[in-house]
Parts: C-alpha cells; structure tokens; sequence
C-alpha cells in the first residue's frame, strides 16, 4: 500500500470531530450504535404524547406515525461558561446552543484554545427548521411581553446568526458563514471550508450542521406520494422502502490543510482529498425531487478535484432516503459515474446512516460524513440497516454497486488506501459530493 502523497495537493485533514446524535451523545457512543447496527428511533406511547401536548386526537388517527428521532439533554447547556444569563440562554435556539457548545469541544478535543494562538478560524455551518422561535412564541406565556423580549428570541434564534454566534463567543477571526440549502446544508459547509482553507482564508475551519426538531416527543402524519415513512423506519435501497423519518442531531468537523496538519503533528482522522457542489436546475420532475443529472455532475466533479478514478472508491455513504422515487435515481447516477468499470461487478459497497439514525435534515451530510471517517479508521464497513430485497427499479447485480447490510471488514484493494465518497442531496436541488481517503502515515 502507498503512503498518502505529502506534497500540497489542495488536500485537506480532518483533525477533529464531534457530534449529538440519536441514541449517542458523543462519537464513541455513535460509532458503537453504527457497528452493532443499532437503530435510534424512538417510538412513543399514546401516554408520552399525551405527557408531551400532542393532541388526542391525533393518537387514534392511523396515518399519525408516532415516533421520531430524539436527542437527549437538548435543553441542556453550560450558559455560564459561554457567558449568558439564564434569561438570555431561554431565547436562544437548542440548534445555536448546542453547536456553540459542541464547536469548542471539537476545538479542546484537538488540542486547539479559541483565540489565543492568533489562528484564523473559520465556521460554516447549517441549521434545520426554526422550529424553536414558532415553538417559543406559540406557549410564550408572556414570555414574548414586549418588542425586546421578541427581538431578543429572534437574535437568539434567527438561522443568521449560527455561525456568527460561535465566532463571537469563541473569538474566532476567520470566515463565519451560515450555510442554507436545506438537506445538503452540512455537506456544502464542509465544501465551502475546504475552499476557505484552499483559497488560504483561514487556517482552520469548522464545518458542520444541526437540526433539533421542536417539540422533540411528537409524531408525524404519514400521507402516501410524500417522502415520510410510513411506520417510522428507513429502508434505503429495499423493496419496501416507502420514505424516510425526519430527527434532530448535529455534528462539527475541525479542518486543516493536509501540509500544515502534518507540520503540526495533529491527529489526522481522515483525508479530504475533493469536495464539489452544484444544482439540479430545472431537468427534473420538480422542486423537491431529485435529478440524476445533477448527482451525476457533482460526483464526476468531486472525483476529478480528488485527481482519482472511481474504481479507487470502494464505499459510497450515500443519501440514501428510502423514497421510491430517490433511490432509484441514487443508484442510478453513481452507476453512470462508474459506467466505465462495468467489468467490475458489486465492488464497491453502499449504505446510509438514515437507516440508523433517521433524516437530519440540514445535519444529514455532517452525519454520514462522520460515519464515514469512523469506518476507514476502524477499516469497518457498519450495516445499512433494513434491506433485505432490492427495490425492483435498481439493478444492482449488474452494477458495480452492493448494499452493505451487514458488518464486514473494509478492505483495501491493490496498492490503494481505502476511499470513500459521501453524497448529500438537499431539497431544492443543491448537490454535495465529498471524496475520502484513509490517513495512514
């Protein structure tokens, strides 16, 4: 196997990594739930709902599917430390209080002081739906007594200010930028660092996104032509894969150039070796829906700005929903972006954290990139849960793609280190493509 070349190739190191997740609270639990193919979704009782304000009504209805992926102690936060006042930590959004928080542990768990070595830092990041703020203003209770009082819980819940608040907070110099394209929100914030760091804009940069869906204990309505699952699971790629299930979680990665890590002796998780990013346009069924040229572009972009050929990849974390209509269209395009390995058959392994953990929203690509680099440095491919048949409409067997459904040992092939990509798709047609490669030195 060869070295990983030292010269500076644009690459990228990941020298940090943190994260809240359904089911985890760290990425040693994360990692543990991913290898025992633990599913963290959280059915509730009609007593829960009850307990948590859900309409009785809606407890005997059918189509309401009642579970959701949770974070637990999202209302927790350390508002001393961060210098607010209880009163000024009530009207800032979980989303902002927990990436604040989870921005400097990733920055103390690599070895990294905010502001005092005169590195500049950059933040990008995405938040989920501003579920808090409508929450906060619909049970105010005269919370919301005055234009100050509603001004404040904007400032403190306003998607704007996300990025901004870490750098404020944290004293961070460098580029601060709030990342908004629904779905892909992580996955492009993690492009947009990587350039940042390219372009020599800042020397480190975090990179992330979060989603805490409020009220947390509730349900959802199950309508058939919608992207919701209809009993609460994820089967991406299986025959009777009907939708996804929407969930709060987030995760930061910390990153630098690859030659300025090395220089440092950081701890090197994992190597970005090409990112990409761009738009469905219009060529596709609508708004919301996926559009094969659009993936196929941004896969064949990002493995040309990583300077490989795709038979090096031999995992892709793909989007991977469970809709009948966007796994097709996955499978699809990644088999024209690989059509000239067509000799190669079921090489390269698939699966989606989805099926773990649910749909984070604007933190789905931060979740499956952090999956990702965990596997290449365990050398462990984690089950994508629920597949059991192929759905009819991808022809796996002559593709060069399997779906990972059990935990198996990630191998390398030839002289290669092992390589990864990481897809994320946002509603609206923005498109994210990560190539990963393992760190060895």
């Amino acid at each position: 196997m060869k070295p990983t070349n030292l010269a500076d190739n644009g690459e990228i190191a990941i020298v940090g990594m943190t994260g809240r997740f359904p089911g985890a609270d760290d990425i040693d639990s994360f990692w543990q739930n991913l290898h025992d193919g633990v599913e963290s979704i959280s059915f509730f009782s009609d007593q829960e709902l009850f307990d948590a304000g859900v309409d009785p009504k809606y407890l005997n209805d059918p189509n309401y599917v009642k579970a959701r992926p949770i974070l637990s102690n999202a209302d927790m936060f350390d508002a001393d430390f961060f210098g607010y006042s209880p009163r000024e930590a009530e009207t800032i959004d979980p989303q902002h209080r927990l990436f604040l928080q989870c921005a400097w542990e990733v920055l103390e768990t690599a070895g990294y002081i905010p502001g005092v070595n005169g590195a500049q830092i950059g933040v990008y990041a995405g938040a989920g739906p501003n579920s808090y703020l409508l929450n906060s203003y619909s049970q105010s209770n005269g919370f919301l007594d005055s234009t100050d009082s509603y001004f404040r819980l904007v400032l403190g819940s306003e998607k704007d200010y996300l990025a901004t608040r870490v750098s404020y907070k944290l004293n961070l110099i460098g580029p601060s930028l709030t990342v908004q394209t629904a779905c892909s929100s992580s996955l492009v914030a993690v492009h947009l660092a990587c350039q940042g760091l390219q372009n020599h804009e800042c020397d480190m940069a975090l990179a992330g996104g979060v989603t805490v869906r409020m009220p947390q204990k509730a349900g959802y309505f199950y309508r058939k032509g919608l992207p919701l699952s209809p009993d609460g699971h994820c089967r991406a790629f299986d025959a009777n894969a009907q939708g996804t299930i929407f969930g709060s979680g987030l995760g930061v990665v910390l990153l630098k150039r690859l030659t300025d890590a090395i220089a440092d002796k950081d701890v090197i998780h994992a190597i970005i070796k090409g990112t990409a990013i761009n738009n469905d346009g219009s060529v596709k069924a609508g708004f919301t829906a996926p559009g094969v040229n659009g993936q196929v572009g941004v896969i064949t972009k990002a493995l040309a700005n990583a300077k490989i050929s795709p038979d090096s990849i031999t995992y892709i974390e793909t989007h991977g929903t469970g809709t009948e209509l966007g796994d097709p269209i996955e499978i699809g395009a990644l088999s024209r972006v690989f059509q000239n390995n067509d000799a190669q058959k079921n090489y390269c392994a698939v699966g989606s954290v989805k099926t773990n953990i649910g749909h984070l929203t604007a933190a789905a690509g931060i979740a499956g990139l952090i999956k990702t680099v965990l596997a290449l440095k365990h050398k462990i491919l984690p089950p994508s849960l629920h597949f059991e048949k192929p759905n009819s409409q991808i022809n796996f067997a002559n593709s060069p793609f399997y779906v990972n459904a059990e935990l198996s040992e990630w191998k390398t092939t030839g002289t290669n280190p092992l390589r990864a990509g990481v897809s994320s798709f946002g509603f609206g047609g923005t498109n994210a493509h990560v190539i990963l490669e393992q760190a060895i030195f």
